[in-house]
């Protein structure tokens, strides 16, 4: 696939730059954090140059917590430890009307709408009549017969294609598409931690916001004016009911923009790693590829090994004490899940890559109440590329031409290039 320097590529690594933070041994530290300092007061990814989602407040105090059980039992306390403070954070780039920055009966009930069009039945149609023929048919087969490529450029574009497709965006506009999703990226760049960039990036963020906004709501617009509600997400958000209640266009639009920014991006840097991790082993490659039962379990303990969101942010609603350190209402708390996917009270063997292992939750889609509402829709697309790639690129292996890949990031990890051949 031939290498561009385009909008969406650059939006891409602007992103990746902006949260990266210091290239250190993330894993060591985070080692040395459970056994010493398990709940730290402090800013850890500030300190590590990340910039923080959530609303800024002067002399808010943080916490930073590495252990498996206390992250668990701050995502699983969605009254407790709230997250409303990311509306006024990443959210205040969409109005404040984020998913991730609703609590109490306001969350549940906008869950419970959306919650049907997520489900198994629904992506599954999706898998078979949109997402499979996409891959294999617009993206893999012009590629195959190069014999070699870069395969994160094939990770960037399929889940732009495959998600705008599946909210209903029309297939023949793709250059379109491309620019919709660099705005969603530019969105995701407005936090920043040096405040001589916080300014140009906000702006840029707020005009993207607005743009992306007036494209998901005109398509909104179009959807219900021609009254053919399909199996596309718009269609299926127009006519979703919970307790008599249905969504307006703003909701919708609202909704669908707060989405894009992760939606794709993630997957991106997932489908790297889980590669990456894949064809370190052959052995493990050669399972899977006789095996494509094993697909899921490779992703799920990928999510696990190498999280693309790092960490996780709540906001104490009242004072309450986690292993004898008093944390006042208020106060941030960081959940580093990326330590909490490691820890080896909870893992057996936890900083080792194996598929085999028993499966318990790890939290690289989040947990509890704030748990990734789009999480079998990104596992499936998952799928779909991986299973796609093991049989239309025999034999891939590294590229012996250029270095082998790294995984980086201290927060939205992932490789910056994965270059491959495949054949004889």
């Amino acid at each position: 696939m031939k290498k561009s320097s385009s909008q969406l590529e650059t939006a891409f690594s602007g992103v990746a730059a902006n949260y990266k933070g210091q290239d250190v041994d993330l894993y060591e530290i985070y080692k040395k954090m459970r056994s010493e300092s398990p709940v730290l007061e402090g800013d850890f990814m500030g300190k590590l140059g990340v910039p923080n989602i959530a609303g800024h407040e002067a002399g808010r105090r943080t916490f930073t917590l590495f252990k498996y059980d206390d992250v668990m039992a701050v995502l699983r306390d969605a009254e407790t430890f709230t997250s409303g403070f990311i509306a006024a954070g990443l959210g205040a780039f969409m109005d404040g009307l984020i998913l991730t920055g609703m609590d109490g009966e306001l969350h549940k009930k906008m869950r419970t709408l959306l919650h049907p069009v997520f489900m198994p039945k629904v992506v599954n149609t999706w898998r078979n009549t949109k997402m499979d023929p996409i891959v294999r048919e617009e993206f893999l087969a012009p590629l195959a017969p190069a014999g070699k490529a870069n395969l994160m450029d094939f990770a960037l574009h399929f889940p732009v294609r495959l998600i705008y497709s599946l909210i209903g965006f029309p297939d023949n506009e793709p250059e379109l598409i491309k620019k919709y999703a660099s705005w969603a990226l530019d969105i995701l760049a407005g936090p920043q931690v040096d405040p001589k960039n916080a300014a140009a990036a906000k702006a840029a963020a707020m005009a993207a916001s607005e743009s992306l906004y007036k494209a998901v709501l005109e398509r909104v617009s179009q959807v219900r004016a021609q009254g053919e509600f399909g199996g596309d997400l718009i269609g299926r958000l127009i006519v979703a009911e919970y307790e008599g209640r249905s969504l307006d266009d703003h909701e919708i639009a609202t909704f669908v923009r707060s989405l894009l920014p992760a939606a794709g991006e993630t997957t991106t840097r997932t489908f790297g790693t889980a590669m990456v991790l894949l064809l370190e082993r052959p052995e493990l490659l050669e399972r899977v590829t006789n095996n494509r039962e094993l697909v899921s379990s490779l992703i799920d303990e990928a999510v696990r090994y190498e999280p693309v969101a790092t960490f996780k942010v709540r906001q104490a609603s009242r004072e309450v004490e986690i292993r004898g350190v008093t944390i006042p209402e208020g106060s941030m708390v960081q959940c580093i899940v990326a330590s909490a996917n490691r820890d080896e009270a909870a893992f057996d063997g936890a900083d080792q890559f194996n598929i085999d292992r028993k499966v318990k939750p790890s939290f690289g889609f989040g947990f509890g109440p704030h748990v990734c509402i789009g999480q079998f829709i990104a596992k499936t697309e998952l799928s779909v590329a991986i299973n796609a790639v093991l049989d239309m690129l025999p034999n891939i292996r590294f590229d012996p031409d250029y270095p082998a890949p790294v995984i980086r990031g201290a927060q939205l990890r992932g490789p910056d290039s994965l270059h491959v051949v495949w054949g004889e």
